[in-house]
């Protein structure tokens, strides 16, 4: 199978070599099976050969993608193809040192991951070998660097410049306002999240423990799912998915237990203001000394019609941190969590290995993963919430984006939280755990967290109308098969709603009404509140929100008549604020609407649909804030103006724990993202239709599902 137009391209003189001699021991000590929707499950004898099928994998499905991450992990995307875009993302992950850091660090690493991390790289490599007259001539071989330097890139994309922090003090300094920047990180905010839940066997049918995770991030390169199983007997036989360009899987499960995340929102860095040393160029005062200031006289390479254009910038580095701006007597050094942990991928390569809780426990103490909300569910029936993070200990306020004045350690943060101190839930009340990307403390209503237990750095209390929404579907007694809780993982109801769309009618009952409004106002009155395909008036009252909301924004009110509150977390908000300003908004949107999509009662299925190859497809769900648990996010396509998947929803699972684990899942953009290849969009179908495919776990499974058996070839 190739990938990318076949070009008479001159041969990269390391990949148009012969292959190397240790590839065809690996291959043949791994065995690569396909199952439906081509699922490849990796069974190897060791750990470099299981790594080496999972990069040739990964390779036949995503090289162009992951080409283009290790490209940026480099600093070499303007090289490359010379976008003005890539020249700042170069200069970014070089200021960081990046790949400087990640080779520093690599020999660090357990001798068994790095023999992972070279099989991947080498599998990888191999795909190349073998595919080379079909690829773009700037796809180059891989190193186990890079693939390190990788996992740093997509960890700090996270984990680092949190809230965009850095430009947002920037800002600050020129005197500039950040509204909308602030907008843009709520809306980056909607789509980058996720839930999980937790079901113990008091509330399962079945009485064993069920998993639910459910990832949500944009449908781009930058955050491809990849789903898999890796099997070395005796030391892994894990299914889940990672990001492509990863050798390890991050979320999913094994015989014994299985994770997910989602992202949580601990504060791990801080702006600290150091005084220069008037005396000594280049040093700045700390703990009564004078400390040195690195200099880095960076230079990357542009590609232009002229040939290769060099850039240079000066970027300064502090044993406290980078330096990311300096007056003529004070630098500012941002001091990141993350910055000098280099152990994230193995941490989740020992908790897949985990056979108990306690061996999970000890792969989370290890502290390498610097954030995301963790639920567990195992085969003993236990379930389990984290707030995770390598959160900093701060012996001061926190200044969000504001410089702290430091002229000793004691002033600055020095070390992390312990595992015991973060939030968590062991077997609660009411037999569930959940998260959606809110604060810990409602985790679970039987035992919430008080806030007053935690540091004041922690973030303050919220409850989105998605993570009621949540706990609206499992706050209850009720008992759930597996099949279950797949069906209400794609819950269509729009909460927000239940919450304003009786005052909204209220509204437009007190003032006399066109004949035209008055028959939109009685189908919102049938309307049963949800995203449903079929639904007539979610279209209407989502773009009539909208409207409401930035109309009150502007007037400086607040949209809803009781705003929401930690007192009454599971009512609030609800309510319009302004019922004038909501009716003058409805008349706005019908004709909006009406203009968008030809009419005002348009169903949602005929506006929002999921778009890949053959797959023309209605789909329901919509944004959190509108309160929806199947959260999807939408394009503006130019051609027809239909609304068009492009994030949300990515790679869901649910598993429940019996004496073999028993599993459901889906990839909304199927497994590869080769044009011709069959599993480029046949999972679209299911994923829009809100149904999963059974996951193969077992040998019989896998026998059962299989499609094609091969070894890497080269």
């Amino acid at each position: 199978m190739l990938i990318g137009a076949a070009l008479p391209l001159a041969l990269d003189a390391a990949a148009a070599s012969a292959p190397k001699p240790e590839w065809a021991d690996l291959a043949a000590q791994v065995e690569i099976r396909r199952t439906a929707y081509g699922v490849p499950h990796i069974k190897a004898e060791n750990e470099r050969a299981l790594g080496f099928g999972f990069g040739y994998c990964q390779a036949e499905d995503h090289l162009l993608s992951i080409q283009r991450l290790v490209l940026t992990a480099r600093g070499e995307l303007a090289r490359t193809f010379g976008r003005a875009a890539d020249v700042e993302s170069d200069f970014y992950v070089r200021q960081f040192r990046v790949r400087e850091r990640a080779v520093a660090t690599y020999h660090k690493l357990d001798p068994d991951f790095r023999d992972l991390i070279e099989g991947f790289a080498e599998g990888m490599n191999a795909y190349i070998h073998a595919h080379r007259e079909g690829l773009p001539a700037w796809v180059r071989p891989v190193t186990a660097h890079d693939v390190a330097a990788h996992g740093m890139t997509g960890v700090m994309r996270f984990a680092f410049n949190r809230n965009r922090i850095i430009e947002r003090f920037l800002r600050a300094q020129r005197g500039e306002a950040e509204s909308e920047e602030t907008a843009a990180l709520q809306a980056e905010e909607a789509v980058v999240g996720s839930n999980l839940w937790a079901f113990g066997p008091s509330r399962t049918r079945s009485r064993k423990a069920i998993l639910m995770g459910n990832p949500h991030q944009p449908w781009s390169e930058v955050a491809t799912y990849y789903e898999a199983h890796l099997t070395v007997p005796g030391v892994i036989d894990f299914y889940g998915s990672t990001f492509v360009g990863r050798p390890v899987l991050t979320t999913g499960f094994n015989a014994h237990l299985g994770w997910t995340h989602t992202v949580n929102y601990p504060d791990l860095e801080e702006i600290y203001e150091l005084k220069l040393d008037p005396t000594r160029p280049e040093h700045f005062l700390f703990d009564g000394d004078a400390l040195p200031i690195q200099r880095d006289d960076v230079t990357i390479e542009v590609k232009t019609d002229k040939g290769l254009a060099p850039q240079t910038r000066a970027f300064f580095h502090t044993a406290l941190g980078p330096v990311i701006h300096r007056t003529d007597d004070r630098i500012y050094v941002l001091r990141s969590a993350s910055y000098e942990e280099f152990r994230f991928y193995q941490q989740w390569f020992r908790m897949s290995q985990a056979r108990n809780f306690a061996e999970f426990q000890a792969a989370l103490a290890l502290g390498a993963v610097p954030m995301f909300n963790t639920g567990y569910a195992d085969r003993e029936g236990n379930i389990y919430y984290l707030w995770n993070g390598t959160v900093p200990v701060i012996p001061h306020e926190n200044q969000d984006a504001r410089a702290v004045p430091a002229a000793r350690s004691a002033d600055i943060w020095t070390h992390f939280l312990p595992l015991k101190e973060l939030p968590q839930l062991l077997n609660p009340k009411g037999g569930y755990v959940q998260n959606s990307n809110d604060p810990p403390y409602f985790t679970n209503l039987n035992e919430p967290l008080d806030i007053r237990s935690f540091p004041p750095y922690f973030p303050p209390h919220r409850l989105s109308l998605r993570t009621q929404h949540s706990l609206e579907l499992i706050h209850n007694r009720k008992r759930f098969s597996l099949e279950d809780v797949v069906d209400l993982k794609f819950s269509p109801r729009m909460l927000l709603a239940d919450r304003v769309k009786d005052d909204l009618i209220a509204a437009l009952k007190l003032k006399a009404a066109e004949a035209e409004t008055l028959r939109a106002r009685e189908m919102l009155e049938r309307w049963n509140n949800t995203t449903e395909m079929d639904s007539r008036g979610s279209v209407l009252f989502e773009i009539w929100w909208t409207r409401y909301q930035t109309e009150c924004r502007r007037a400086g009110i607040e949209p809803y008549a009781v705003p929401w509150s930690p007192e009454a977390p599971i009512t609030t908000p609800r309510g319009l604020a302004d019922a004038e300003r909501a009716a003058q908004a409805f008349a706005w949107a019908l004709g909006e609407t009406s203009r968008l999509y030809g009419a005002w009662d348009a169903t949602w299925g005929e506006v929002h649909r999921l778009r890949k190859g053959k797959v023309e497809a209605p789909v329901s769900g919509g944004g959190g804030a509108i309160g929806s648990f199947r959260v999807l996010d939408f394009r503006r396509d130019e051609t027809d103006g239909k609304l068009v998947v492009r994030g949300g929803d990515s790679w869901i699972f649910a598993v429940e724990f019996g004496d073999t684990p028993r599993a459901y899942t889906v990839v909304g953009y199927s497994e590869s993202e080769v044009p011709d290849s069959p599993h480029y969009d046949d999972q679209g179908e299911l994923f829009a239709a809100n149904k999963m495919k059974r996951a193969a776990f077992t040998e019989a499974e896998i026998e059962a599902q299989l499609l094609r058996r091969y070894r890497p070839s080269f």
